[in-house]
């Protein structure tokens, strides 16, 4: 039994290195074999798959042999199993978050041809301010347009001078 949790507790204390010095071994055999092992161990052989197995071959057999009087043999199958499914699991969850992709970040040319609202008037040879919605969010931009623009006037952004400022024009209905 003690063997079983030490293989357990092993796997933990992997499983934690393997967080900690992320990308060491890959540096290591990468750089010692020439690119021999390139990719090996970003599947099957990571370090996050090894230690769930490891892991769950220890502590399935300590519950295997703490539970029932089958022996040993018994308690090494059920361990291995328990262990290869928890390494499936982990090679699974891992590729599925390496696959997981974000939003782009809006940019200033996401704002051309939008609409909005003037809410500080717009003179002619200065800037005045308008919002819009960028990203699901309403945000405050400084404005300057070719013609005087009245608050509480719908306007279309032309182009984006900065990442606070745009130019504008009145909708015409």
């Amino acid at each position: 039994m003690t063997v079983f949790l030490g293989l357990g507790i092993a796997g933990i204390v992997l499983l934690a290195l393997s967080l900690i010095f992320d990308g060491v071994l890959e540096g290591l055999f990468g750089d010692a074999l020439d690119g021999m092992l390139d990719g090996l161990f970003d599947g099957l052989l990571s370090l996050p798959v090894i230690a769930g197995f490891l892991s769950m071959l220890g502590f399935g057999g300590a519950i295997v042999l703490g539970t029932t009087d089958l022996g040993t043999p018994v308690a090494v199958a059920g361990g291995a199993v328990t262990g290869l499914v928890a390494a499936w699991l982990t090679w699974k969850l891992s590729r599925a978050l390496m696959r997981d992709a974000t939003t782009a970040t809006p940019r200033g040319e996401d704002l051309v041809g939008t609409s909005g609202s003037v809410v500080t008037p717009i003179p002619a040879d200065g800037y005045g301010e308008v919002l819009l919605r960028l990203a699901g969010q309403t945000v405050k931009f400084a404005a300057r347009s070719a013609v005087p623009v009245e608050r509480g006037a719908e306007i279309w952004v032309e182009a984006a001078l900065s990442t606070t400022s745009v130019t504008v024009r009145p909708v015409e209905r």
